[in-house]
């Protein structure tokens, strides 16, 4: 922020120059200051430096450069101290809000409310004042967009030799600038972002493919809503593109960066068409409020929904499908699975007594597995997965929520890690095979989230004879336990795993058994071990490494 008197008189105008559109913190030093020198909101000009056009009397040297960090001063040249200021807490926050709206007069009402709540106290207490209701609603209509930001991104996922289609790239029109974005910006919101994510697991740099969305926002609210999509999707790529702003997450840092065009974002794809199909389906024609719908799905942002085009379809034919679901008879409620549930001895008997007899088989019955609680409430079950008469053989606890709803094992957050190691160790994943002890994820639910949950010692021994059905069929020359529930189910007994790490234990069957940690205990150290605690599991894993490479027994 940089504020300057255009007149050396004493009723001079003061033109203050902030740093971007959402450089509050700027405005906050500048109110000080202001209030220090006693500048009556009438004799302010508020500007920043994004403005396409300036004041006609400002200084244009002071319009550029990084003003954000400058203190405003006197006539005279001397810093002013600012002044301590009161604001309600709950008015503040509004305050703070409201200044990332879209009004060019936001900061002139804002800096005329700070100055009345000063000279006239009981305007705190007065909830009906123009100006109180004005930056109330202001405030609303900031949250609201950030709200509808995070309901309407749609990302989709590009190529990486091809992000942005045919005719830009992502790398060169949007990345390099990026990274010369005013960094005070960044850093902020990068502080955000570290913040939210020391709330919960932290990942590893995310190297799967990128993924792009296009928003328009009403206000200046891609900085401040950036931090919700870290959190909720902190082990993918992906970038938002808005015209004036553009946010990118490769895994572990928040970068932010200037507008967009829209034909910068990528076209649909299958995967998309796979979204307006579920869409389609899923449409209730008997819950139909189109005034609701419109309320709180507003006009203004269906041109970026990919499922928008489907809407006026299904309201045209709505009242028609309506009355064709009450013509139509009453059905039984149908399971889950199409597939009648199995249980072990089911299993044995259709295969005349014996465990089943081929990979495939195991996974059918895998899928119909009923002897415990799990595999009633999960997507499917997840068998494992690899070569062909392998020489090592991974197992997990148990499949995590992105496993258990790709129908794969060790492809979410800690699968990516243990890819990480497996590289690092010059291990080829397909020359493997990797699995859990447990084939169903159990998971309790918080709000939306399904948050892993350990299974009981019940739950696990019931799905011990798959898991001993698997190695039996897989054959593999010796066996890695990641983490406790895998060490038990191998070794039929209870294994300090911190203390017995990085050893290799020997099963009643003569099958080798190295014990080490679960890549996903990594993910939940605190930052400053995390270093240290990926050198020691890839010592432990190198163990496994060099069993790879023995001559077969």
């Amino acid at each position: 922020m940089e504020s300057m008197p255009i007149d050396p008189g004493a009723a001079a105008i003061r033109s203050v120059v902030l740093a971007g559109a959402t450089d509050f913190a700027g405005f906050r030093v500048a109110c000080r200051t202001l209030w220090a020198e006693q500048v009556e909101p009438s004799r302010v000009d508020w500007h920043t430096a994004e403005d396409p056009e300036g004041d006609l009397f400002a200084d244009p040297a002071g319009r550029r450069g990084d003003v954000g960090s400058m203190r405003p001063a006197t006539s005279s040249g001397a810093v002013v101290e600012s002044s301590p200021l009161r604001i309600p807490p709950r008015l503040m926050s509004a305050i703070e809000s409201a200044a990332l709206h879209r009004d060019p007069g936001r900061f002139a009402l804002l800096y005329r409310l700070v100055w009345r709540m000063q000279t006239e106290p009981h305007l705190r207490d007065d909830a009906l004042d123009a100006d109180v209701v004005h930056v109330q609603q202001m405030a609303q209509a900031v949250r609201r967009d950030m709200h509808k930001m995070k309901a309407f991104v749609r990302f989709r996922t590009v190529e990486e030799d091809a992000r942005l289609g045919p005719t830009q790239a992502l790398d060169r029109d949007i990345s390099e600038s990026l990274a010369t974005y005013d960094a005070n910006a960044a850093a902020e919101v990068e502080a955000e972002a570290e913040l939210a994510e020391s709330e919960g697991p932290a990942a590893p740099h995310a190297d799967g493919p990128l993924h792009v969305a296009w928003f328009e926002p009403e206000h200046h609210v891609v900085e401040a809503t950036a931090p919700f999509f870290v959190r909720r999707f902190t082990a993918m790529r992906w970038a938002i593109l808005t015209p004036e702003r553009s946010v990118e997450w490769d895994g572990s840092r928040l970068v932010l960066g200037p507008g967009a065009r829209r034909d910068q974002a990528p076209p649909a794809d299958a995967g998309e068409r796979l979204w307006l199909t579920y869409y389609e389906s899923i449409f209730n024609p008997a819950r139909l409020k189109v005034a609701m719908m419109k309320r709180e799905m507003p006009v203004r942002y269906w041109k970026n929904l990919p499922e928008a085009p489907l809407i006026g379809g299904l309201v045209a034919h709505a009242n028609e499908r309506s009355a064709r679901m009450v013509d139509r008879p009453a059905t039984d409620p149908s399971p889950r699975h199409a597939v009648a549930p199995v249980t072990a001895r089911e299993t044995r008997s259709a295969t005349g007594g014996a465990a089943p007899t081929g990979i495939d088989t195991l996974a059918a019955a895998l899928d119909r597995c009923r002897e415990c609680p799990i595999g009633e409430h999960a997507t499917q079950a997840v068998p494992g997965e690899g070569g062909t008469k392998p020489r090592l053989m991974f197992v997990g606890e148990q499949p995590g929520d992105v496993e258990d709803l790709r129908g794969r094992p060790f492809v979410g957050p800690a699968g990516q890690l243990f890819d990480r190691a497996l590289k690092q160790l010059g291990i080829d994943r397909r020359d493997t095979w990797v699995t859990n002890a447990v084939k169903h994820f159990k998971f309790e639910l918080r709000g939306k989230r399904r948050i892993h949950k350990t299974p009981a010692q019940q739950e696990a021994a019931a799905c011990l004879h798959w898991l001993e059905s698997e190695i039996d069929l897989v054959d593999p020359g010796a066996i890695v336990a990641l983490g406790a529930t895998a060490a038990r189910q191998l070794m039929g007994t209870a294994v300090a795993v911190t203390r017995q790490r990085g050893q290799w234990l020997r099963r009643s069957d003569g099958r080798r058994v190295l014990i080490t940690l679960h890549p996903s205990a990594l993910l939940r150290m605190e930052a400053e071990h995390r270093d240290t605690a990926w050198e020691a599991w890839l010592a432990d894993l190198r163990h496994a490494a060099d069993a790879m490479r023995e001559p077969p027994a």
